[in-house]
């Protein structure tokens, strides 16, 4: 995946993405030379718009440009082309068309879940003791809903959480996930239940170390774990966003309540959706926004039809070539960790991302190369071909602290600080690994020179 570095308008050549005219940042001295081409590897913070999906949006602003609730037929071109899109979605994660809302992208899904779940606690705590909404004592205490989340969730998560804690909404358990596995465990899950829980959400897969959740399994515990007819139902969130376009994801067989869909991950434009089985009547879904009417209610706002055509093509891709571009990220992935461990010996690389035992995604290597002064932000903007990030793209400001997320994983102060999240795309070759370990390797010399 190579980028130019020539200061020219934006070009785009899908054969393999590949110029884009980009500069290096505010150390540009300590790599100053002749322009190279940069090399993308950090597809979990984003990707490119796929070529066939750039058709498919810039087909519907051409010719579905229509409001898609007018009868007449530019609105039932638009509506139709929304309608295929919903259905493309639900396809390829397992559900039904009419369970797909569509959104603005993760962050709104992720926003939706937690106020679906508080709305749906308090009327049914209210239908079933008869009394007003969000006026329940037990012990003279006022009785809160209660969510469970994990520490290394994503911001749309995680802060959603912590404000509904700090304004007395909610009480939250953020559960700490296990420094061997750096999974969420079940049965701390279990153990973190209460009677007034009604919310469970835990992301399907980590963004910075690509490990793989035990939704399917937290899921049937909870379902099968014995509640009193007074508890509220619990509702069951995974925020899809990493794991969509490089595993198998089937909503039914994890057996959860919603699902967020995030378009950039899988090659689509910024947009996205929601997941709910059966909405308003299966599971609870209540409004951020009231409109028009538009998504049934749950979502009102004139429908984006253009950047829902590419969410539906991009998951028609993901649908029709789901096991080769598994097989290709797998492949790439484990090339790049044994030309890392070549080219800088067993003692000076630690992978962040394995963990025993556990599953993780295919495309995702968090390493660390250690060393004094070989900080990820030193190393990275040191590099003058490789483009990857340090963690979690939202946390880009805070490059000169080591990720929260790794250290929760029990991953050691300066082990952490040293960290790289390399994430390779379904395009990236073997001879791109080969550059990038030979600029890292230049990089990390060149750093040693100057310590």
């Amino acid at each position: 995946m190579i980028m130019s570095e020539k200061a020219a308008p934006v070009v785009l050549d899908h054969g393999s993405w590949d110029t884009i005219s980009c500069h290096v940042g505010a150390d540009a001295e300590l790599v100053a030379g002749p322009a190279v081409e940069r090399i993308y590897m950090d597809f979990n913070a984003t990707t490119p718009v796929e070529p066939e999906v750039i058709t498919a949006i810039t087909e519907a602003l051409c010719d579905a440009w229509g409001n898609p609730s007018s009868t007449y037929l530019p609105g039932l071109k638009a509506k139709g082309i929304i309608n295929q899109a919903r259905d493309s979605i639900a396809r390829m994660i397992g559900g039904k068309a009419s369970d797909i809302i569509f959104t603005s992208g993760g962050t709104e899904a992720n926003n939706m879940v937690f106020h679906s779940a508080l709305e749906h606690f308090w009327k049914s705590r209210a239908s079933a003791e008869g009394g007003q909404e969000e006026n329940h004592q037990l012990n003279g205490k006022k009785v809160l809903p209660h969510m469970i989340t994990s520490n290394v969730e994503h911001d749309s998560i995680r802060l959603t959480a912590e404000h509904l804690l700090k304004v007395g909404k909610a009480d939250v358990t953020f559960l700490p996930v296990s420094k061997v596995t750096g999974r969420v465990e079940v049965e701390d899950v279990m153990a973190a239940m209460r009677p007034n829980t009604c919310l469970v959400t835990v992301m399907l897969a980590n963004n910075e170390t690509g490990v793989i959740m035990p939704i399917k399994e937290i899921c049937q515990k909870v379902r099968s774990a014995k509640r009193s007819s007074s508890s509220p139902r619990v509702l069951l969130h995974t925020d899809a966003a990493q794991a969509i376009g490089k595993i198998r994801v089937d909503a039914q067989e994890l057996g959860v309540d919603y699902m967020t869909v995030v378009g950039h991950k899988f090659y689509a434009p910024r947009i996205g959706a929601l997941y709910a089985n059966g909405p308003g009547v299966i599971t609870p879904v209540y409004p951020l926004l009231f409109g028009g009417g538009q998504e049934r209610n749950f979502r009102p706002g004139t429908e984006n039809t253009a950047m829902i055509a590419g969410l539906g093509k991009a998951a028609e891709l993901v649908t029709a070539n789901l096991a080769e571009y598994e097989a290709h990220l797998l492949d790439t992935r484990l090339y790049l960790e044994q030309k890392l461990l070549a080219t800088f010996g067993k003692e000076k690389v630690r992978f962040n991302s394995h963990f025993p035992g556990t599953d993780t995604l295919p495309n995702t290597c968090n390493v660390s190369i250690l060393g004094q002064g070989l900080q990820g932000h030193r190393v990275l903007s040191t590099c003058r071909r490789l483009l990857a990030s340090v963690g979690a793209a939202c946390h880009s400001d805070r490059g000169d602290q080591p990720s929260h997320i790794l250290l929760n994983c029990g991953i050691p102060y300066h082990v952490a600080i040293n960290a790289l999240r390399i994430s390779v795309g379904k395009g990236t070759s073997r001879q791109d690994v080969d550059a990038v370990v030979e600029d890292l390797r230049d990089a990390v010399e060149r750093l040693e020179q100057m310590n």
